[in-house]
């Protein structure tokens, strides 16, 4: 998955940390994809930071965490949870986990440190996967 319009901070970012290869690869990929106001609400000057050239292979862990290998739609993360008791943790391709459980009718994401982020818009496709919109930045 490489482009969908919610997420052009996102898409600078990927291509500012060289993954636009790895995003363009046969997949399929599951991208969990914030939102304009995810990376507004960081503080400040940390994407100014984190596009710096010297900090590329911290700005690549951030981004390959929100990238789940697979084809994980929707209806497959529900189905995972389901039969998971609510909650599923799916290894990332930076390496360390996610986990996503119900929140109601609905589906939330939580990194490594607690933090959550609500998936807001579900299965915008792409040619090799699919992305999910969220409306928080994850952190591993």
């Amino acid at each position: 998955p490489a482009t969908s319009g919610s997420q052009s901070p996102l898409v600078g970012a990927v291509e500012a940390g060289e993954l636009v290869v790895v995003l363009q690869g046969e997949g399929p990929f599951a991208v969990f994809g914030p939102t304009h106001d995810a990376f507004a609400a960081l503080p400040a000057g940390t994407v100014d930071t984190l596009l710096m050239p010297e900090n590329k292979a911290q700005l690549q862990t951030v981004l390959t965490y929100h990238v789940v290998p697979g084809n994980m739609n929707r209806d497959a993360l529900w189905e995972e949870t389901m039969e998971n008791d609510g909650t599923v943790a799916f290894k990332t391709v930076q390496g360390e986990y996610l986990t996503v459980s119900r929140n109601g009718n609905n589906l939330m994401v939580m990194d490594a440190q607690g933090n959550s982020a609500n998936i807001t818009v579900v299965d915008v496709a792409q040619a090799n996967g699919v992305i999910h919109v969220i409306d928080s930045v994850l952190m591993p």
